[in-house]
């Protein structure tokens, strides 16, 4: 989550603790991301109405990507206020979104209902998430990987997801990059929305370049609220080999959502990592 604060009817919904398939995982408070007050806080910075309404460009930019599969039935995981899983129900596929946070889900229940779609809303930890054979697609984006201190979780992740993939499934991955971190990495930056509102952000490298440490001090009035947390990040070498690792039969690296080159221009990694068929297999 480095700097993403500049860019992150009941009867057609269905919000839960798990889905079919969902193995026992606790998240625990001792976790960052299990804190609901952070997510609370920093919403009026990840979200604003310009980036919800980003999320219809970056699905239809998404799916002009190779290999990625153009109906069917698609999964959002931590899927945040619903602006992707909207934009891909919009389409006309099945989507199930799936995100820990109440809070964001709940947001995801409200959009849902404004633009009079069936969404199924889950609350459930990735690392647990597993539908086999479930899904033609997936995304993971807005940098929502990464968040475990184990690294041993990641590999986890992508496992369930390339196992709650039907064969010739794809899974879809838009993060930021140890590459891009190098060339555009700010120390400091602050944001401030319309009522006054303002978002401090420290940031470090550590753990010989495995991780960004964070410092969100968020100061409304006269109150200010400070959050620390790390991500882990990936260069592209990394996420590919841990997507081949977790199964995928081939990964294609791109510099952004447009499919521009991964190079020197990249503004994001984004991977596309798709499950051959049975013949394949």
């Amino acid at each position: 989550m480095y700097s993403e604060a500049g860019r992150r009817a009941n009867d057609g919904e269905r919000q839960t603790d798990g889905g079919r398939g969902a193995a026992t995982y606790t998240s625990t408070m001792a976790e960052w991301f299990a804190d609901e007050s952070l997510w609370e806080a920093i919403y009026p910075f990840e979200f604003p109405d310009a980036v919800i309404a980003a999320g219809e460009t970056q699905v239809a930019s998404a799916l002009r990507l190779r290999g990625v599969p153009q109906a069917g039935r698609a999964l959002d995981l931590g899927c945040g206020p619903g602006r992707h899983a909207i934009a891909l129900a919009s389409r006309g596929f099945t989507v199930t979104a799936v995100d820990l946070s109440a809070f964001h889900l709940a947001k995801a229940k409200e959009h849902v209902a404004t633009a009079g779609l069936v969404i199924e809303l889950l609350r459930a930890d990735m690392r647990a998430f597993v539908r086999p054979d479930s899904f033609d697609l997936a995304l993971s984006l807005f940098t929502s990987f990464g968040y475990f201190d184990a690294a041993e979780d990641d590999l986890r992740v992508l496992q369930n997801v390339h196992q709650s993939l039907r064969p010739g499934g794809a899974l879809v991955m838009d993060m930021v990059s140890k590459e891009c971190l190098a060339r555009n990495f700010d120390a400091t930056t602050s944001h401030k929305v319309p009522d006054g509102s303002l978002l401090f952000q420290r940031h470090a490298i550590r753990d010989d370049w495995t991780r960004v440490s964070n410092e969100w001090t968020v100061v409304t009035g006269t109150q200010a609220r400070t959050f620390d947390f790390s991500l882990r990040v990936y260069s592209g070498r990394e996420l590919r080999d841990l997507l081949v690792r977790a199964g995928f039969a081939s990964v294609d690296l791109y510099g952004g959502l447009d499919g521009r080159r991964y190079g020197l221009e990249a503004e994001r990694l984004v991977a596309v990592a798709s499950k051959h068929g049975r013949d394949a297999d």
